[in-house]
């Protein structure tokens, strides 16, 4: 008798971010909301996040088969997670995703990809998030002014080794991309094993001015 192969990918970072991770957003969010999540993986997050997050309808999506079928296995019955959206943030369009989400979720994509894929989420978020719709983005960074912890430089030097176009990115670049479509860094929250939560929203009227993006 032929047995089928579990399609559930497992990552041990997932399994120890998750549970900070998901304290944040509990924190940083309403009671009730539409999530999108960007570059889901393996769907770990998407499982346990919107668990704990009873109010919300969380919407997963990626790039990859493999990462596809995953998802749909750790989160099959799970009711408030819709099935995986196939999404390429490079993509001028997003199929699928509801025209306005009220917070869109993206761990570790933005240095596990080429560069172009962080412009591609800022617009992506600026075409989808509600007026006061929050863009949550998650892992390292390089910082002007601050010490890059040493496990972080290994990662990094690993990265760029395994393809010349991924690596670690610094948190004025990620800005910079996010002020070119109006969205401003909100809050900066550092996480367990030197990594981030930033906290992305629409700029204000009077931020707007200050940056110069009217």
């Amino acid at each position: 008798m032929s047995m089928t192969a579990d399609p559930r990918r497992h990552s041990a970072a997932a399994d120890r971010n998750a549970a900070p991770i998901l304290a944040e957003l509990q924190r940083l969010l309403p009671e009730r909301g539409v999530m999108l999540e960007i570059a889901s993986g393996t769907g770990q997050h998407a499982a346990r996040c919107s668990d704990g997050l009873p109010g919300w309808q969380w919407w997963p999506s990626d790039a990859e088969d493999e990462s596809l079928a995953s998802i749909a296995a750790w989160c099959s019955g799970l009711e408030r997670v819709q099935p995986a959206l196939r999404i390429d943030v490079l993509e001028p369009q997003w199929p699928g995703v509801p025209a306005a989400v009220d917070a869109i979720y993206c761990a570790n994509l933005i240095h596990i990809a080429p560069w172009a894929c962080c412009a591609g989420l800022m617009r992506g978020a600026a075409r989808h998030l509600a007026p006061q719709g929050l863009l949550i983005t998650y892992g390292p960074y390089l910082e002007d002014g601050v010490v890059t912890a040493p496990g972080n430089r290994a990662f990094d030097a690993d990265l760029r080794a395994r393809d010349p176009a991924w690596g670690l990115r610094r948190r004025e670049d990620v800005a910079r991309e996010a002020a070119a479509v109006g969205l401003v860094c909100r809050e900066r929250v550092a996480m367990p094993a030197n990594n981030l939560l930033l906290v992305w929203a629409r700029a204000s009227a009077s931020l707007r001015e200050n940056a110069g993006l009217t």
